[in-house]
């Protein structure tokens, strides 16, 4: 589908003011919107652009934050994300929307450098900036606001849905009402929808031996996603250790060893892996981040899909070769201009046992080899925790719907084929997750390859007929020998010669 817009988004039109609630009825049940966003992400800004091409929908979707930002502790210069250009918000669904990379290209008048520089993958700092170009002209997204409940409204048959609005009073013609105001006279107000998406993405994740050293104040223990907040200090610190074998820790590690004294480096990089692995790139294995692979995944029985997601680790754990060629070059370079080895340790296969200070300025890390079976203890100045990303809880928000979210076997929420919550019959509208169902849709979760094909299969889900186009099959891999959901490829079809023919005579 190519959405009519014109190639330079503009901004809306103020719409015509909401009719008066009946009487007796709240405000904002007359006319409630058709889906409403909890989060402003990159995936739920995915949506919220698909949706700004049917009119038909009314959407909302609200953030606490003031304005968009992508991992801005993360926006090392240089580094580029995993992805092609081409897994922008909305292009791997509808090529011709206003809100591809490439119009965010043509609005600032880059898109013939942008053709001449011939790259593939861009920086993080401009995928950033591209997401935040979006959200700053999309309708219809309300920062500073902080959803704090949901509920399922039985008269209504509608969600429910708190806010506060923590800026000051909101210029925006679309923004929601306020209905009251807090004890510290922020805006309160309350939105009802039929439908709810959550976007709320995930949070750092600290490992438990190292949390209190992570929590107490003023120690030099911080996750990789504040790693350039505190970047000149740790430049300054006679010794750094960089825990995690990710993309995250390799891009900490090579910026701190480019710019940390020849031949005094004072780094050490270690991981529970057993090696600092690249990620697999081959063309096929990329097919795992595909929608037909999404859509067998999710037919597997649960335990087949619990035991098959740790041994895929490399497809999304692993370290991008260019940037592995990288740490080695410069490795190779000190260690000819410094007539030495670099005063560099890397350590694969560790596990931080236990862990604490030592003195003021010195910190000490309980180490054990998985392979070797040894321990050792391991002293430094700061440690960057380049250890992940969790799914953020939500059961605050949602405590009024957990009653009526079905579990698995692993009390994890079951989650369907359009990436629905499985609600009791009771719930008639829809909760839809983006980020959060890696248990049962595998390792494309999170993967920004898959962002506008999930918004476009939410958005046609709620429609009676699809708004969005979608191909039947992604991959030359038939992943299984069944079909897997709607769009399944049958072993042997029109594509493939009938095996079970008999053989014609041959030769001798």
């Amino acid at each position: 589908m190519s959405t009519e817009q014109p190639p330079t988004p503009a901004a809306d039109p103020t719409p015509a003011a909401d009719p008066a609630p009946a009487a007796g009825t709240a405000p904002g049940v007359d006319r409630p919107l058709d889906l409403a966003g909890i989060g402003i992400g990159p995936f739920n800004l995915s949506l919220a652009a698909l949706a700004h091409g049917v009119p038909a929908l009314r959407t909302a979707f609200y953030e606490q934050r003031p304005a968009f930002h992508w991992h801005p502790g993360l926006l090392i210069d240089g580094a580029t994300i995993q992805v092609p250009f081409l897994a922008d918000l909305v292009t791997l669904a509808d090529p011709g929307s206003p809100w591809t990379f490439l119009q965010y290209l043509k609005a600032h008048e880059r898109l013939f450098p942008f053709y001449v520089a011939e790259r593939f993958h861009i920086e993080r700092a401009e995928y950033d900036a591209y997401c935040r170009w979006v959200s700053e002209q999309l309708p219809g997204l309300h920062f500073d606001h902080r959803v704090d409940a949901v509920r399922w409204d039985h008269e209504y048959e509608l969600f429910e849905i708190d806010f506060t609005r923590l800026g000051g009073p909101a210029d925006d013609a679309h923004a929601p009402r306020p209905t009251g105001a807090d004890e510290d006279g922020r805006a309160l107000g309350r939105a009802y929808a039929r439908n709810i998406v959550l976007g709320v993405g995930t949070e750092p994740y600290v490992p438990e031996p190292l949390r209190p050293l992570a929590d107490a104040p003023n120690v030099p223990v911080l996750h990789s996603c504040d790693y350039l907040e505190h970047r000149e200090r740790l430049l300054a610190t006679g010794h750094v250790t960089v825990v995690g074998s990710g993309q995250s820790g390799a891009e900490v590690f090579l910026d701190l060893l480019r710019n940390r004294p020849l031949g005094a480096e004072g780094l050490h990089w270690m991981a529970r892996t057993p090696a600092f692995a690249p990620m697999e790139y081959s063309k096929l294995g990329l097919e795992q981040f595909s929608p037909d692979y999404t859509r067998y995944f999710h037919t597997l029985p649960e335990p087949v899909r619990d035991q098959l997601l740790p041994r895929q680790w490399q497809l999304y754990k692993g370290i991008a070769h260019e940037t592995l060629d990288a740490i080695h070059h410069e490795l190779y370079r000190r260690a000819l201009h410094a007539d030495g080895w670099p005063g560099v340790v890397l350590t694969p296969g560790v596990t931080v046992r236990t862990a604490g200070r030592i003195a003021a300025a010195r910190l000490e890390l309980h180490l054990e080899h998985t392979e070797q079976g040894t321990r050792a203890r391991h002293t430094t100045e700061a440690v960057v925790l380049a250890t992940g990303y969790r799914e953020r809880r939500v059961d605050t928000l949602l405590a009024a719907l957990d009653p009526y979210v079905r579990r698995d076997a692993s009390e994890r929420p079951r989650v369907d084929a359009d990436h629905r919550l499985v609600l009791d019959p009771m719930i008639k509208g829809s909760v839809y997750v983006q980020n959060a169902e890696r248990h049962t849709h595998g390792v494309g979760t999170p993967d920004l390859g898959l962002a506008a094909w999930r918004s476009a299969v939410i958005l046609n889900s709620l429609l009676a007929e699809p708004a969005y186009r979608l191909p039947s099959r992604t991959a030359f891999t038939a992943f299984g020998l069944q079909p897997s959901g709607r769009c399944g490829t049958v072993i042997g079809g029109p594509h493939l010669p009938d095996q079970r023919a008999p053989l014609a005579p041959t030769r001798t």
